[in-house]
């Protein structure tokens, strides 16, 4: 059984990157990878085109787009520029959270719809070092300010947007009740006691500039803090909104990695003549390799489109809906990297060379197995499900 998920009277409006605009993205992205740079040029065209809002009803200014929608504008935007779709990705993990929230007749995640009705840039402060548990635990202090307000201490990592977020979102733990609570709340740039380190060099993903943030004590007031909830797994409209959609537009991400490497890899050898005068496409190996390749990114692409599907028609999938959705991120990244590294070697030596295109991309989809649910996350929360928690 579904139900329709769409705000009343809020038609969607169809909503793409345009095409000058993707070629210019993607011309920059060479450039934001060698000199680790935050893609600054890409999100001041991108807000100035309506992308912040792609999610934001059309009531109030926005496209009104659903997860599918905003997967498969993903899916392209990653084909020019991986990093860029991934770091700005994260704004849109929050719109389509907002969207799940109200879908499911909750409001409390209202004012992130409204910060991106007015093109402010959302981005997460949640990973944490040495936290495995993600959302259902936090290393960080939640101290309440005696009028229903907190302020958080405590480091956050992979805090993707670092140069240019305007509204953080952070959570930590309050202990200073009978049982711990997990607060989650919203940082203005301008609250200030906020400090990112320029610590972010990486293999790739370079542009996202996902920085280690400190938190020194910073104050968000109580009309700021949006949910107080328990320690440990639950299924909290917060919680589900979040990470739906963040398991399926990271994976949508690598799915536009993965077809854009088989692009180039047709593209190689449908050029590349063998010493015999023929093209290189016409090997047998080399057609077998490509259809294989295209085989395994229908298939996750035709995964991450119907899941998301299932998310905005609020199917009730009950105790499935975690194993489905961390088994088909795991899947979509895994799958991404093995194109990759076969497209590469079916064009040969001249993709190992540091200026090309798809030895960015083999970087670039690296970055997939960091982030949640990794691999293992994933497998034991499959093998919970169909054999019950371990003993």
């Amino acid at each position: 059984m579904t139900k329709a998920n769409t705000d009343a009277g809020t038609d969607a409006a169809p909503w793409t990157v345009p095409d000058d605009l993707l070629a210019r993205i993607a011309d920059r992205a060479p450039g934001y990878d060698a000199a680790n740079a935050f893609c600054a040029e890409d999100l001041d065209e991108l807000r100035a085109a309506g992308y912040l809002r792609i999610g934001v009803p059309v009531a109030q200014g926005g496209s009104g787009l659903g997860l599918r929608a905003t997967a498969a504008v993903q899916r392209t935007l990653a084909q020019a520029a991986p990093a860029t779709a991934l770091g700005l990705g994260m704004h849109q993990v929050w719109v389509q959270a907002a969207r799940a929230v109200r879908a499911r007749g909750e409001s409390f995640l209202q004012a992130v719809t409204d910060h991106a009705a007015d093109d402010q840039l959302l981005a997460f402060g949640v990973s944490e070092p040495g936290n495995d548990a993600v959302l259902f635990d936090s290393s960080t202090t939640a101290e309440p300010d005696g009028d229903g307000g907190y302020r958080f201490t405590g480091t956050k990592v992979f805090t993707s947007l670092a140069p240019a977020w305007d509204v953080l979102s952070v959570f930590g733990k309050d202990e200073t009740g009978p049982e711990p609570r997990l607060v989650h709340g919203f940082v203005l740039r301008s609250d200030g006691d906020v400090e990112h380190l320029d610590d972010w060099d990486t293999l790739g993903m370079r542009a996202t500039q996902s920085r280690t943030t400190k938190l020194h004590g910073v104050h968000v007031p109580a009309d700021r803090i949006v949910r107080s909830l328990p320690v440990g797994p639950n299924q909290d409209p917060l919680v589900f909104g979040v990470f739906a959609a963040f398991e399926l537009l990271i994976a949508s991400v690598y799915v536009g990695v993965a077809e854009r490497a088989i692009a180039l890899a047709v593209d190689a050898v449908g050029r590349r003549v063998a010493a015999d005068g023929s093209l290189r496409s016409q090997d047998p190996d080399v057609r077998r390799a490509l259809a294989d390749l295209r085989g395994a990114v229908d298939a996750i692409t035709l995964q991450v489109d119907a899941l998301a599907r299932s998310v905005d028609e609020r199917d009730e999938l009950g105790a499935r809906w975690f194993p489905l959705l961390v088994g088909t991120k795991a899947r979509a990244v895994d799958t991404a990297q093995h194109v990759v590294d076969e497209a590469m070697r079916v064009v040969g030596g001249s993709a190992f060379r540091s200026s090309s295109e798809l030895a960015r991309l083999a970087r670039d989809v690296r970055a997939g197995q960091y982030h949640p649910s990794s691999r293992d996350s994933a497998a034991r929360t499959l093998a919970t499900s169909v054999l019950g928690p371990p003993a």
